[in-house]
């Protein structure tokens, strides 16, 4: 385990604690390690070894070491980050909270699986979740103040690359560079008319005594919160988009909004209760239906769009710029960007479902037929896609990979710059670790050799 690149291990450790202490038999709270003021429990080591063991997370050290090792440094960087009051926001950590759970709704299927798998409603699970999270990016931007000024040039990447041994050098998986043309169904103003006055409806039945839980559990389009009677749980600013926060921050407690409208639909919303600059408040959404003729319109509409490119009359990157609805990456030449790693290369794994079967194992230039795909806010949309560059997977070269092989020279120097730090530390800090794990291979000295 690379202590500076150790996002696996962190993201199970942050998310399983809880399920952890419900589930597994409790071992006697030892104090496995103290840093600073800062305890660490055996317990804590068990429970996590034992989630991570369900999650069939691999290491070839002892997974017990491996937890122990990631704690001290974490708990070294928040010790560090309290000295020099280094600090996280609050709409920072409400992001990376949803960021999380978002993971874990994908990965188990749903909100409901999520709940059933915590043993606690995703409002619970936020609450306690938050105080973990904000330690853990303290520590991650105490490690980012530490090595930010670390860079690598040229000679030293090659040098790094020259060095490695055959089976050291990564293989680099298949990857994609993707263009897009979008183009949104027209929504008919009756449609939306309709919405309006639904909602219009649902306002004069919660003055006449209805309850807005009730009905957002019967009629709200979004499921995520329709099951908990349209509850968000306490959210800042930076939580929601702005045309919605400028409302809801507003509203005085239990008072219902006007219609507001946003990129997800059409909304009404309750305030529940305020602490500061976060609300918990509750909403219905209301989308408009569209018509399949309208859909047919737009996949006809990209259609000729793209025998007109076929038959070389205009390029993509010309089409993006005349056809596309998509703003965000018309002046980007309809380039897709992949949010994991904030790049335009995409690995098979990371392709978006709808755009993995319209490209299947077709090569570099194709562009798909018109498919229908939903956007990032759950809006039906047609596109067509473009393969602007595939490359075969292979072993990492310089003239291919250079960046992939600057990055990892980088971490080595970060990794080396981070070690140096933790002897400096270990000078001016209290550690002790227990004598059970004196036997563990950790990669940082640290052991105190008194101990």
């Amino acid at each position: 385990m690379k202590i500076i690149l150790k996002s696996t291990l962190l993201f199970a450790i942050l998310f399983f604690t809880l399920t952890s202490q419900a589930q597994i038999a409790k071992v006697l709270d030892e104090v496995s390690a103290v840093v600073g003021d800062k305890i660490i429990l055996k317990s804590y080591i068990e429970e996590q070894r034992v989630q991570m063991l369900r999650q069939r997370y691999y290491s070839d050290k002892d997974l017990r070491c491996e937890i122990l090792e990631d704690q001290l440094y974490t708990k070294l960087l928040t010790n560090q980050a309290e000295i020099d009051t280094v600090e996280v926001g609050d709409r920072d950590i409400e992001n990376e909270l949803e960021r999380r759970l978002s993971y874990f709704i994908g990965q188990l299927g749903s909100e409901e699986k999520v709940e059933e798998f915590f043993s606690k409603s995703i409002i619970d699970l936020k609450e306690e979740f938050r105080g973990t999270i904000r330690d853990q990016m303290i520590s991650q931007k105490m490690q980012h103040e530490i090595t930010q000024g670390i860079t690598v040039i040229p000679t030293e990447v090659r040098r790094f690359y020259d060095n490695l041994s055959k089976d050291s050098i990564p293989t680099i998986p298949t990857t994609y560079e993707f263009q897009k043309i979008t183009k949104y169904p027209v929504i008919d103003e009756m449609d939306v008319l309709e919405v309006k006055t639904r909602l219009e409806e649902f306002k004069k039945r919660i003055s006449e005594g209805d309850n807005f839980a009730s009905l957002a559990v019967l009629y709200s389009a979004d499921v995520n919160t329709a099951k908990r009677g349209g509850e968000l749980g306490y959210v800042g600013r930076g939580d929601l988009v702005p045309e919605f926060a400028t409302v809801a921050f507003k509203l005085q407690k239990n008072e219902v909004s006007r219609i507001v409208k946003t990129e997800y639909g059409y909304h009404i919303i309750q305030m529940i209760d305020r602490k500061g600059e976060r609300i918990n408040a509750r909403h219905i959404l209301l989308k408009p239906k569209i018509k399949i003729e309208e859909k047919n319109k737009a996949r006809n509409f990209l259609d000729s769009v793209r025998a007109l490119i076929m038959a070389d009359s205009i390029s993509f990157d010309d089409a993006v710029a005349k056809f596309t609805d998509d703003k965000e990456t018309r002046n980007g030449g309809g380039y897709i960007l992949n949010l994991e790693n904030n790049s335009i290369r995409f690995t098979q794994t990371q392709v978006d479902a709808a755009i993995a079967y319209a490209i299947k194992e077709n090569p570099e230039g194709y562009i798909t037929e018109p498919f229908e795909s939903i956007d990032a806010s759950n809006k039906p949309v047609l596109q067509i896609i473009k393969i602007r560059k595939k490359i075969d997977s292979h072993k990492a070269n310089l003239a291919e990979d250079y960046t992939h092989i600057q990055e990892m020279a980088l971490e080595k120097k970060k990794e080396e710059h981070i070690g140096t730090w933790i002897k400096d530390k270990k000078t001016s800090t209290y550690i002790r670790v227990a004598k059970e794990f004196h036997n563990c291979d950790f990669q940082y000295p640290w052991i105190q050799t008194e101990e």
